[in-house]
């Protein structure tokens, strides 16, 4: 079958992820769409290109709903130009950015522009923004959503940087209904702080006591609080990068109940145990903590039966000098954005899952967490023609001055993983490949586009 309108650019792999299944299929493009996923065998219309990927998968772009770019007013952390294009190494074609560690803040209309104005030369991807929910600015939580933002992060324990304060529980019953009042979405760090002051604190290096100092039930007890005020308002709330197994059995039974509850982990939480991190090695510090690989398989089977939704990085990276081998005064986040699919996809694949869990759990429910559903996420017509071409059994160590974001600090330094990602493309063009970037293209993206 010969027909221009099918496209200008023909993407051909003999394993094209759909959402019917993998299959061999050639995949039309025009105008930056997706215009039809045909037979492997279709006639490449006049005029138009064909890439042929072979083997390689092509997989629809990952969206990272969870990454801390820091810029403006921390870029010596890391920024757009750089953030970007470590996402876009990775496969990764759209990011929502965080409302933190930025300066200022995305806590008001203002601020929001401020953000857009800087990332908008910059962006590698199409990137979108959260707006954050701090005490004192529920007037400006409604201008901020019909300005475009896809909801609003909040903290109930302290965030580790002053212009971002938690809420307390009534602050928190304010925010939230007032969200709920015009249909948006909280996303929440949930850790108790009372437990957290009564867990142990020590200094020093011991991971285990690091571990410790962060204990499973502050997050238990502020998931089945958050359970319990989503469920009296009728309100939609994310719990941001689960850690606690224990907390699974609640938002199971919350999710049976009807409550309008997601939830979401990291890979740093499904590839890396406890037990393996070294006394002093801060570049494992992220809050929650990296927890026991009990509970790691728990997590994994929570994944597989869809009490957790999603997998996000949370890239929360710093500069080198601020992870110290002090676990109680290091920075917390780890930088893992050029990283995910690959790591995800060696422990899925060790666990025998297949790239289509990593697809639904990283991309298709991402999207439709916050509202892309109907734009990205999937290989179909209609889409957006974000893409990453993916060779799923070649190898590779992880070397930190080969990634691209802003600080070559990695939890995955040495590592062997599965899943080499070949080029990335965004609307129909190739934005990376074998490590060459085009010029950013990606575009500013808001909730009500």
């Amino acid at each position: 079958m010969s027909d221009d309108r099918w496209g200008e650019l023909i993407l051909r792999s003999t394993r094209v992820i759909t959402p019917e299944g993998t299959r061999a299929a050639s995949v039309a493009v025009a105008g930056g769409k997706i215009t039809a996923v045909l037979p492997y065998e279709a006639e490449v219309p006049a005029g138009a290109r064909l890439e042929d990927f072979g083997d390689d998968v092509l997989l629809p772009g990952l969206i990272d709903t969870h990454v801390h770019v820091n810029d403006p007013g921390r870029t010596e952390w890391e920024g757009f130009w750089t953030a970007t294009r470590a996402a876009a190494a990775g496969g990764i074609t759209t990011l929502i950015d965080m409302p933190l560690n930025s300066l200022p803040p995305t806590t008001t209309v203002n601020h929001l522009r401020t953000k857009q104005e800087v990332a908008r030369p910059k962006a590698h991807i199409d990137v979108g923004f959260w707006g954050g929910a701090l005490p004192g600015n529920v007037k400006d939580l409604r201008p901020l959503h019909d300005a475009g933002v896809f909801g609003f992060k909040a903290f109930l324990s302290p965030s580790g940087v002053d212009e971002f304060p938690e809420l307390d529980q009534d602050q928190l019953d304010r925010s939230l209904a007032e969200i709920a009042g015009f249909g948006g979405l909280l996303i929440v760090h949930a850790e108790d702080p009372h437990h957290l002051a009564a867990a142990p604190q020590k200094g020093g290096g011991r991971y285990a006591d690091f571990l410790a100092s962060r204990p499973r039930d502050a997050e238990d007890t502020a998931i089945a609080n958050l359970i319990a005020r989503a469920k009296h308002l009728d309100a939609r709330v994310h719990v941001l990068h689960l850690s606690s197994s224990d907390a699974l059995p609640l938002i199971a039974e919350a999710k049976r109940e009807g409550v309008r509850l997601t939830v979401e982990t990291c890979p740093h939480y499904l590839t890396l145990t406890a037990e393996e991190v070294p006394d002093g090695a801060s570049e494992f510090k992220c809050c929650p903590p990296i927890r026991e690989a009990a509970n790691q398989d728990l997590l994994w089977q929570a994944l597989a039966d869809g009490t957790i939704d999603c997998v996000v990085t949370d890239h929360s990276p710093s500069t080198a000098d601020l992870k110290t081998d002090d676990f109680a005064t290091a920075w917390g986040g780890i930088s893992g954005l050029q990283l995910s699919l690959s790591a995800v996809w060696t422990e899925a694949r060790r666990r025998g899952h297949g790239l289509e869990d990593v697809v639904r759990w990283m991309s298709q429910r991402t999207a439709r967490l916050v509202g892309l559903g109907e734009r990205k996420g999937a290989i179909e017509a209609g889409r957006d023609a974000d893409f990453a071409v993916l060779a799923p059994d070649e190898t590779f160590a992880v070397d930190p001055a080969a990634l691209h974001h802003r600080n070559p600090v990695t939890a995955y330094a040495g590592r062997t993983l599965y899943g080499v990602v070949k080029s990335t493309w965004l609307r129909g063009e190739r934005i990376v490949s074998e490590g060459e970037f085009a010029e950013p293209a990606g575009r500013l993206l808001e909730r009500n586009d």
